[in-house]
């Protein structure tokens, strides 16, 4: 619901703009009760957070935790088949960073984290664990979604 909200109205979510700020807030707080009544941070925090999760273990001068995220929710997206340039068009409609580049990491890096970030948090189920990714594969991700040329 938070994600559908937040696509619906990017182009309210703009510096300064008191709507815009009132839509995520209202998306905030709807993960906030999703959260609550699942009594974990499950309902908000999937592969794309192990993602970013994985990015802060790698390197330390690492971009913001959302910015990691959006980046995330790309490359996790194409892994799920599911319209990851719709994902990226609303990112880079509100200004997010959606490339390797814009988060200030070296594209390999970016694949080490792909890699990496079903061994963060093991005992947490994600799409992570359906798949194989190594090296290559996660490359390829990577590339198929722009976020490293």
């Amino acid at each position: 619901m938070s994600a559908k909200l937040i696509m619906k109205n990017a182009d309210l979510i703009t510096p300064g703009s008191i709507e815009g700020l009132r839509v995520l807030l209202e998306a905030l707080i709807s993960c906030g009760v999703a959260m609550s009544i699942a009594g974990s941070s499950r309902p908000c925090s999937g592969s794309e957070h192990l993602f970013s999760h994985a990015l802060d273990l790698i390197d330390l001068k690492n971009a913001m935790h959302g910015e990691q995220c959006g980046v995330g929710t790309i490359l996790m997206g194409y892994i799920h088949r599911v319209n990851w340039e719709k994902i990226k068009k609303t990112l880079e409609k509100v200004g997010a960073p959606t490339t390797a580049k814009e988060l200030k990491l070296e594209p390999n890096k970016i694949v080490e984290a792909i890699v990496k970030a079903k061994e963060v948090r093991p005992e947490r189920y994600t799409i992570l664990n359906e798949k194989n990714i190594d090296f290559k594969y996660a490359e390829r991700i990577a590339k198929a979604t722009g976020v490293i040329e």
